[in-house]
């Protein structure tokens, strides 16, 4: 489609050494011929262009529709295969070659980022706990509220990846999303939290399998031993690269997690809960008859530290874009992502009620620990056993490829992660993350405290403040460009509320931060204060 003639300033065209055109940042967008190679600052129109380009070559190879980002941000020129050839004419043998591997990489289907997301980090064994701290009524309403705005945030990171992304310019993480929106102050706290809550979920499960290892060993093992054990396996297991990869992996995990869920829900409906357990856990709170609430009666922390635990069950938009960055077609993304939000809140509401309904005040973080014969206990730990691993593995390999991009590839200009050395620098950071993990996790005095607190602190921001405020953004930076069309009241109104969303999810995470960090200051005065050494805490 040609563009309409137009008068322009002379200054908004100039020409780089390879005499390809490129946007002094004057305002006025590149023309669609434009190959863009300057690598100093890049504008936001550059993204944008090169974005749309993309979609375009992705619509031409697999039939995906990307009439509406052509219509909002910027008119096509060229066709896909010369702009394609065009770009790579323009780059040297070395960019090429980081092309080429990222290519290499993006080969994961929907379907593989439903299995993804599904293989959560605790799975749902710890919706019981939450519920047991507000009530049937809260529980219930909370966690149907929850998913449906994570759903919400989740297409809002699709949208914008589908607006920023391209072969010349990739959206490798959440960070780069962010960076291009704010600067790079933004892409910086983004990564440092990423990293922050990858490494404590990686040490969280960790910690939860060490646990099922000292039940299973009748706490006959060193409970330190116990979480030991699954950093070596974490470190052969974490020599995975691609995602593709963990696709079968994770699939396994998903139905093995689904398994647990009704083999301990019948075990639960047999036996009385696990009182010791319960005792060790909390302390003279658990004692009496079974009891459950429509709405419970608990301080102002419990309540709100039990609420972060069901933030925890929607955390997964943390690595959607980089799930997205490995994905064959991206387009096709929100099947994944939709269907997995689905299986999420109905697997972990129906697990909850179940158990909160059998076991009240003696319902422990990770419910399948709450079964009283020893048998069962064990049938239940194995099995979450695998998941748990398979789960660390997934989370740990997002985590080494944002320390890779931002230390490796960015700071040192390092080799390409699927380099024959990149391989061999991989297998050196998987080494030291997992030792990394193993230290936060024999640090961590219980399950339910930490995974309240990385909720507060990361996962509310991920899941629901940075989306909209991201969104929010573009569309105001997006605003401000000449040579797109204007934005409309319904874009504006869009854009607004965002916001308020922003707002009302960042009072929210300050309210979490409150409940988890009073509560694991109470974890602490009954003295499971680490988990170095050899007692276990349940």
């Amino acid at each position: 489609m040609n563009q309409p003639a137009t008068t322009e300033d002379p200054r908004l065209h100039t020409t780089d050494k390879k005499g390809f055109e490129k946007d002094t940042g004057v305002g006025q967008m590149n023309s669609p011929s434009t190959v863009v190679h300057e690598r100093g600052e890049v504008s936001f129109a550059e993204y944008l262009d090169h974005a749309t380009r993309q979609r375009q070559i992705e619509e031409d190879q697999h039939g995906a529709s990307g009439g509406k980002i052509r219509r909002v941000d910027t008119p096509i020129g060229e066709k896909a295969p010369q702009y394609k050839t065009n770009v790579e004419a323009a780059l040297t043998e070395d960019e090429i070659e980081r092309i080429n591997a990222r290519r290499a990489l993006r080969s994961a289907s929907w379907a593989a980022v439903f299995y993804l997301i599904t293989t959560d980090i605790l799975g749902p064994f710890n919706a019981p706990y939450a519920i047991s701290t507000v009530g049937y009524v809260p529980g219930v309403i909370l966690y149907f509220f929850m998913g449906i705005i994570a759903c919400y945030t989740g297409l809002l990171l699709w949208y914008l990846f589908l607006r920023l992304d391209s072969e010349l310019y990739p959206v490798k993480t959440y960070a780069d999303i962010g960076g291009r929106i704010f600067g790079k102050w933004f892409a910086y706290m983004t990564a440092i939290l990423q990293s922050i809550q990858l490494i404590i979920n990686v040490g969280t499960i960790q910690l939860s399998n060490g646990q099922s290892v000292s039940q299973i060993s009748n706490r006959h093992l060193c409970f330190a031993i116990c979480i030991v054990i699954w950093a070596f396996i974490g470190m052969a297991v974490g020599q995975v690269r691609t995602l593709k990869n963990f696709g079968w992996l994770a699939n396994s995990a998903v139905w093995l997690n689904l398994l647990l869920i009704f083999i301990s829900m019948g075990f639960v409906a047999h036996s009385p809960p696990n009182y010791s357990g319960a005792q060790q856990a909390y302390g003279d709170a658990a004692s009496g008859p079974v009891t459950t609430h429509t709405f419970v009666s608990s301080p102002l922390a419990t309540k709100v530290n039990g609420i972060m635990n069901m933030v925890f069950a929607y955390g997964g938009a943390m690595i959607f874009p980089e799930m997205l960055a490995e994905m064959r077609r991206p387009w096709d993304f929100w099947k994944g992502m939709v269907s997995a939000q689905l299986l999420i809140f109905f697997a972990y509401l129906m697990y909850g009620i179940f158990i909160y309904s059998f076991q009240g005040q003696y319902t422990l973080p990770l419910a399948y620990q709450g079964v009283s014969k020893y048998s069962w206990q064990t049938v239940g730990n194995v099995l979450a056993l695998i998941t748990g691993i398979i789960a660390a593995g997934l989370y740990g390999n997002i985590g080494i490829k944002v320390a890779y991009y931002s230390i490796v590839e960015g700071m040192f200009k390092g080799p390409p992660l699927m380099s024959r050395a990149g391989r061999f620098i991989w297998s050196g950071m998987v080494l030291l993350y997992w030792s990394l993990a193993f230290i936060v996790g024999a640090a961590i005095p219980q399950v339910q405290t930490i995974s309240g607190l990385v909720a507060a602190v990361c996962i509310m921001q991920f899941t629901y403040t940075f989306p909209p405020l991201m969104v929010w953004g573009y569309l105001r930076k997006r605003s401000k460009l000449a040579g797109v069309p204007p934005l409309t009241l319904k874009h504006r109104l869009f854009g607004w509320a965002n916001f308020v969303l922003f707002l009302a999810a960042l009072s929210m995470a300050a309210l979490g931060m409150y409940g988890s960090g009073t509560a694991i200051a109470e974890t602490f005065k009954t003295g499971q204060a680490t988990s170095f050494g050899c007692t276990p805490p349940v």
